[in-house]
């Protein structure tokens, strides 16, 4: 009975520091979880201000040239009218 006594309490001491490692695990996984979860946050921010910059640009540029293209073909069409009014 001695020796069975002494057996568990022998792999009770040994299952000890291993019970205490996988705590510290638990924490750093939770530790490395947030970090993780920060730093896709982080790169999903990013991404939305380049594609908005992108659009931004995107859209100036196309405004740009609508005004431009519509501004030509009003000088054009009033060389037409000037063209066809007899002069006075």
């Amino acid at each position: 009975m001695r020796t069975f006594v002494h057996k568990i309490c022998l792999g009770l001491l040994l299952l000890a520091p291993m019970a205490a490692f996988s705590q510290s695990n638990a924490k750093d996984d939770m530790k490395k979880a947030g970090s993780e979860t920060k730093e896709a946050a982080k790169d999903a921010g990013h991404a939305t201000k380049k594609a908005a910059k992108k659009t931004g640009h995107a859209v100036k540029k196309t405004t740009k040239k609508a005004v431009h293209k519509v501004g030509k073909a009003t000088h054009k069409a009033a060389e037409k009218v000037e063209d066809k009014t007899p002069a006075k």
